[in-house]
């Protein structure tokens, strides 16, 4: 089989990471033991300003995170330049046991509308990116096994040649507006400017800095924003002291809202 595996990933946490790397890993021990795999990380700003292009060789593995629902409108631009002229591709995105909603549909279809074949595709969990309870640790191992399952799926499609039809995904078309918490009133809150705070754990290691995928934490005063806040939850969860936190009210009661009313495991659903 003349065909190259590539895994591109947007992953502040690692989680949408581990699952796209060991979907690729898998097919590519499928078809040869040997073959390497060329990956992108496209989580830091710099390596989102490269255009990206495929070809009818290449088999693309592509995950995102889901934020309220939908693909990270800040990734939009970037996910609209990679061209696919013929690839197979296998869009991924994990969310924070809430729901998915029209991600995955949303990934699917930029990924058509730029010359892609999307031959399957998958929804996964992943530890939620305001807490460090809500689907603490997934994906875990119950959901690695569903991915390597999922990769021989892949393979033995890839392998019959059949004639690759783009797989229907679940979803709404319009798709849904984004999700929006809401406060005790039951009214909508917007968090999007939201910014986390600095306590005097601060070490001033510059992590915080080097992982924000916005390029917003200020180098030289880790304290200020330069930028936008995702919420990716990078600067708290990969910080070694707990210097980074938010204080915002409707933000932290989302977050307890979160962690109460969506503890029930919700599994993997998958489209080939």
């Amino acid at each position: 089989m003349r065909k190259r595996i590539n895994t591109m990933y947007f992953s502040a946490t690692d989680t949408t990471k581990k699952v796209v790397e060991e979907l690729g890993k898998k097919i590519a021990e499928n078809m040869n033991r040997e073959m390497s795999i060329n990956n992108i990380d496209f989580t830091l700003p710099l390596v989102r300003e490269n255009q990206v292009s495929f070809n009818e060789y290449d088999i693309v593995i592509i995950g995102v995170p889901v934020y309220a629902g939908r693909v990270p409108n800040v990734l939009l631009k970037y996910l609209n330049s990679i061209m696919g002229n013929g690839a197979l591709a296998i869009p991924i995105v994990l969310y924070g046991n809430r729901n998915y909603d029209d991600a995955l549909i949303e990934l699917g279809d930029i990924l058509q509308s730029n010359g892609f074949k999307v031959i399957g595709a998958g929804s996964f969990i992943g530890e939620h990116s305001f807490s460090k309870t809500l689907a603490k640790n997934r994906p875990d191992e119950e959901d690695m096994i569903i991915v390597r399952d999922f990769a021989n799926k892949i393979y033995k499609k890839i392998r019959r040649g059949d004639k690759f039809e783009n797989v229907e995904i679940k979803g709404n078309k319009p798709y849904r507006k984004y999700y929006r918490p809401k406060n005790e009133k039951g009214m909508p809150v917007d968090i999007r400017k939201v910014t986390p705070k600095t306590n005097d754990n601060c070490i001033d290691c510059k992590l915080c800095a080097n992982v924000c995928p916005m390029g917003s934490i200020d180098f030289q005063d880790v304290s200020k924003l330069n930028g936008i806040c995702i919420k990716c939850g990078a600067c708290i969860k990969k910080c070694p002291t707990n210097g980074k936190y938010y204080d915002d009210k409707d933000y932290l009661r989302h977050k307890h809202e979160l962690e109460i009313d969506c503890t029930y495991r919700r599994k993997p659903e998958l489209f080939i």
